[in-house]
C-alpha cells in the first residue's frame, strides 16, 4: 500500500511525484513503457507560451510556470547531479505573409527584418519580420527525464515501468485499486498522468494528435535562437543538434514517419533557416500529443473522491509541468486550489 498512485511516468507523472515526495507523501509511479518515452521524450522542449500565442489565463498559466523553471531545473540538479540542457537562448518568431506582418507591427515586441537578423544571422529572405521574445527559452527533454528520474529513485520513488494499466478499478465515489500486468496495486490516492492514453482508462475528452519530428546536426552551431515560425519550429541545442518539427496530425495511434511529413518539416525550416540544407540528418521520430478541449489541461479533481487529474496538456507538457507539479501537490496536501485550471 502507497499513499499516492501515480499513473503515468511522462514528465507531468514524474514531476508531480517528486514535488509529492518532498511534501512527505510516499509515492508509487506506474508506467506503461519505460519512464519519458512518450510526449515527453518525443518533444522538443520549448518553453514558449509567448511564441505559442497562449491567451488569457492559459498565458497566465503558462508564463507562471516559465518563471518557476530556474529554481524548478536548479532543484532537479542539485538532487540528481545532472545537467537537464535548460538555456533561455529568446526565441524569434517570424511572419512571411505581409498580412500577418501587419497584424504583429503593432505588437510591442515586434522587430523588423534587419533587427531579426542582428538576433540572428542567417535567416530566410522569406522572414518580413517578428516577434523577439527573449523569456522564451527551452529545455533539453530526454536530459530532464534523466534527471527527473534519478532525482525520483533519490527520494526512493517507487517506479514500476513496463507496468501496463488495464483498469482502474473504482465503485460510485472511489478508485478501489487498478489491475496491471504486475497485479492488483492500491493506494490512499491516485494520479492519473496517462497523457494520449487516457481514454484507455477514463472517457475523458483526450485524443492523439501525432507529431513527426527530426533533427540536424550543425557543427558551426551558429545558430544561438529558437526559431519559432507559423508552420516550424527550428529548435538549437548547445551540443550542435537542432530539432525540427512538428507535423500536427489528428489520426489516431499511427505509427512511424511519412516521408511527406518529413519532407513537409525540412522545406519549412529551410525556407527560415537556409543553412540546414547542408546539414546532415542525425534522428527522426514521432510522439503523440495529448489534446484536450480548448488545449486545456484537466486538473485537479475527477468523478472519483480519490482520483486527481493531472492530463491533456497537449503541446505544453514540458512547459506546464513545474506548475502542474506544484498545484496538484498544493490540493492534495493542503487543500490549496489557486488556478481556475483546478477543478
Amino acid at each position: 500500500m502507497t499513499d499516492v498512485l501515480v499513473i503515468g511516468g511522462g514528465i507531468i507523472g514524474l514531476a508531480t511525484a517528486i514535488a509529492l515526495s518532498q511534501k512527505g507523501a510516499n509515492v508509487t509511479v506506474v508506467e506503461r513503457d519505460l519512464c519519458g518515452r512518450g510526449a515527453t521524450w518525443a518533444a522538443a522542449g520549448m518553453l514558449a507560451p509567448e511564441a505559442e500565442r497562449l491567451e488569457g489565463d492559459l498565458l497566465e498559466f503558462g508564463i507562471r510556470s516559465r518563471e518557476m523553471y530556474p529554481q524548478w531545473i536548479a532543484n532537479l540538479m542539485r538532487l540528481s547531479g545532472q545537467d537537464c540542457g535548460y538555456w533561455c537562448c529568446g526565441m524569434i518568431a517570424p511572419v512571411l505573409e505581409e498580412s500577418d506582418r501587419q497584424v504583429i507591427s503593432t505588437h510591442p515586441k515586434y522587430i523588423n527584418r534587419e533587427e531579426s537578423r542582428k538576433r540572428q544571422s542567417g535567416l530566410g529572405e522569406s522572414i518580413l519580420g517578428s516577434l523577439w521574445l527573449p523569456e522564451d527559452g527551452q529545455v533539453n527533454n530526454r536530459k530532464l527525464t534523466q534527471a527527473l528520474l534519478t532525482t525520483a529513485r533519490s527520494l526512493s520513488i517507487k517506479i514500476l515501468e513496463g507496468t501496463a494499466v488495464y483498469q482502474i478499478v473504482r465503485d460510485q465515489k472511489r478508485v478501489m485499486h487498478l489491475d496491471t500486468s504486475a497485479g492488483k496495486l492500491q493506494g490512499d490516492r491516485y494520479v492519473l498522468a496517462t497523457g494520449a492514453w487516457t481514454r484507455s482508462l477514463l472517457p475523458l475528452p483526450i485524443k492523439p494528435i501525432k507529431g513527426q519530428m527530426l533533427s540536424v546536426f550543425d557543427g558551426d552551431r551558429k545558430l544561438q535562437r529558437v526559431i519559432y515560425a507559423p508552420s516550424c519550429y527550428i529548435v538549437p541545442r548547445q551540443d550542435g543538434t537542432i530539432v525540427i518539427g512538428a507535423t500536427v496530425e489528428d489520426n489516431g495511434f499511427s505509427q512511424g514517419n511519412t516521408a511527406s511529413g518529413i519532407a513537409q518539416l525540412l522545406n519549412r525550416a529551410i525556407t527560415v533557416y537556409p543553412a540546414i540544407a547542408d546539414m546532415q540528418i542525425t534522428e527522426t521520430w514521432w510522439g503523440f500529443r495529448p489534446h484536450a478541449p480548448n488545449e486545456v489541461p484537466l486538473l485537479g479533481a475527477s468523478d472519483y473522491d480519490n482520483l486527481i487529474l493531472a492530463t491533456g496538456h497537449y503541446r505544453n507538457g514540458i512547459l506546464f509541468a513545474p506548475i502542474t507539479a506544484k498545484l496538484i501537490t498544493d490540493f492534495m496536501v493542503d487543500g490549496i486550489t489557486d488556478s481556475i485550471y483546478l477543478q
